[in-house]
């Protein structure tokens, strides 16, 4: 049977094309890595946690915007090490290639960086719940790109996304106030848009996703020595600080699943789907992220020393996970086509 025999009925049944061999079909192959995407950027949060609760116990007084800077310095120095082999196994890296990484790199550093501040003057859950105003901007640029209104199915799909979103983080609309850290991670969201449109560009056609994801998590690398050296209390903390095997190893996870995996489907996966239907795919991070803080905290904790408790099902982690599930499936469904400019898949 061919790949596209019994399993290509059942998506065409459903709405959904099948993937062609040569990587230009618009078929479920590119929705389902974008989600597993989101599953492995949704476990960064659980560990990001612990690794901070580790330092924090070994370098007590450091500032928490170094630890936040030497964080992205040693995820992405780790993953563009990883990268390394695998990329100088196939053909030379590109300009094209070259120019779309930095790109990538100088959007995400921006947003990273902006988010991380932002969260130091908000809640945790105002803070996630902003974040998703990305999957506002990006059909509102592509409406100012065509001069067009947005699509029916969008303007529903949004809506569920932002209620939904709203419940999962608990936010309470009387609390709601534009301060700093609203404002920044504002800010976060609307550059994370173009991160997220730099991999529709169609100037870079024919980038192929290993080299440009190694290029960019190089290039956020070295966007955050300088920033970690800033914020250092001393030359000898930016060894310190991943100088045990919790640390290290926390770091590795980072590194392997959250920045090489994760990135790597992005950048090879999302071209193949609008700038717009990607944003809100992305929104299901939060849910595989309430889903891990069921079980993993403790376990975490107990490889690092200190107490973090798992979080517990709750009506609102229903509710709001169905929602922007809801919305995802809706814009899933016998969706229209969309023919990005595209490499074939090697």
């Amino acid at each position: 049977m061919s790949a596209v025999g019994r399993g290509g009925d059942f998506f065409r049944g459903i709405g959904w094309p099948v993937l062609r061999a040569d990587g230009y079909g618009r078929g479920p192959m590119p929705v389902l890595f974008l989600i597993l995407a989101c599953a492995l950027w949704g476990l960064s949060f659980p560990v990001v946690k612990a690794l901070h609760f580790e330092q924090t116990m070994r370098l007590p007084g450091v500032s928490s915007a170094f630890l936040a800077a030497w964080m992205q310095l040693g995820r992405f120095g780790l993953a563009a090490v990883m990268l390394l082999p695998l990329v100088f196994r196939g053909a030379r890296i590109t300009a094209t290639e070259v120019k779309q990484g930095l790109w990538l790199a100088l959007w995400g550093g921006l947003g990273m960086g902006l988010q991380a501040d932002g969260l130091a003057y908000t809640t945790a859950s105002t803070s996630a719940f902003l974040t998703q105003a990305y999957c506002v901007f990006l059909p509102l640029w592509a409406c100012a790109q065509t001069r067009s209104w947005p699509t029916r199915r969008i303007v529903v799909a949004t809506f569920l996304v932002m209620i939904g979103g709203a419940i999962l983080a608990g936010v309470d609309i009387h609390d709601l106030k534009l301060g700093r850290g609203e404002a920044e991670t504002l800010g976060a969201a609307f550059i994370f848009t173009f991160q997220i449109l730099t991999l529709e560009n169609p100037k870079y056609a024919g980038g192929r996703g290993l080299q440009v994801t190694f290029v960019m998590c190089l290039a956020i690398a070295l966007l955050f020595i300088p920033i970690a050296w800033m914020f250092a209390p001393n030359a000898s903390a930016m060894i310190q600080a991943g100088a045990s095997v919790p640390a290290f190893g926390l770091l590795m996870v980072l590194a392997l699943f959250c920045s090489v995996g994760a990135y790597l489907l992005m950048n090879v996966w999302q071209p193949r789907v609008s700038a717009t239907e990607a944003g809100l795919i992305y929104t299901i991070e939060p849910v595989f992220t309430a889903g891990y803080a069921m079980f993993l905290p403790v376990m975490l904790g107990s490889f690092v020393g200190a107490p973090y408790p798992n979080e517990t099902l709750t009506r609102t982690l229903v509710i709001g996970g169905a929602l922007i599930l809801a919305a995802n499936v809706l814009m899933q469904w016998r969706r229209p086509p969309h023919d990005p400019s595209i490499a074939p898949i090697p």
